[in-house]
């Protein structure tokens, strides 16, 4: 059995699909319920769903032999996985947003609210921008407008949100989108396997 694990919500919906289609099919995946391990055993691949920041670990710890992750999530955990393919969606950005009224003031310490502090800290190390990172879980938009940062480094989709707090784009710092990645000790013993499945998705991008 080859253990596939899958983000849980919409993204991981939309990859199931590709996998479906490139004929590794395991119907009661999409049934409503509240399993979260799904198995086909005469296409030989067991499904589960797990929060889309876990997937790596999982990956990484050899729970699951391949599985999705963010582009985001590979830069900011670095986990020691191999990245197979772009799977070309859940394409969004990260970026630098601030208040429409920011000026950026180099002769003082930026204030940076994230919940990306290693890819802020990369992103601002290569500028030699001194910066003070507020590492926050959620609504990190709310930091520029209480004076808790002066800019925040966040995943932009549409951008509807930084709008509707009076914040703008003043920077993309990657672009960001769903990749397959494999266990590097799973990709050595199963490669012909694995090969097959990224070549089949390839086929279908």
């Amino acid at each position: 059995m080859l253990n596939v694990a899958l983000p849980k919500g919409r993204l991981g919906e939309k990859v199931y699909g590709m996998f479906e289609k490139a004929g590794y099919e395991c119907p009661s995946v999409l049934e409503n319920s509240r399993k979260l391990i799904f198995e086909n055993e005469e296409k030989g691949v067991r499904y589960f769903w797990v929060k889309p920041s876990d997937v790596a670990i999982y990956v990484e710890r050899g729970a699951a032999d391949i599985g999705v992750a963010g582009k985001d999530i590979l830069l900011e955990y670095k986990p020691d996985v191999y990245e197979l393919l772009d799977l070309k969606t859940g394409v969004c950005r990260m970026a630098v947003a601030a208040p429409k009224t920011f000026r950026d003031d180099p002769t003082k310490t930026l204030k940076v609210a994230t919940k990306f502090s290693a890819i802020a800290a990369d992103y601002y190390a290569k500028q030699g921008r001194d910066i003070d990172i507020i590492h926050l879980n959620g609504s990190i938009e709310i930091a520029p407008i209480l004076h808790l940062s002066d800019v925040i480094v966040d995943i932009v989709e549409t951008g509807k949100t930084l709008k509707e707090n009076d914040l703008e784009v003043i920077d993309t710092v990657v672009p960001i989108s769903a990749r397959l990645i494999a266990n590097k000790s799973a990709y050595k013993f199963n490669a012909s396997t694995i090969e097959e499945i990224t070549r089949k998705i390839r086929e279908l991008i």
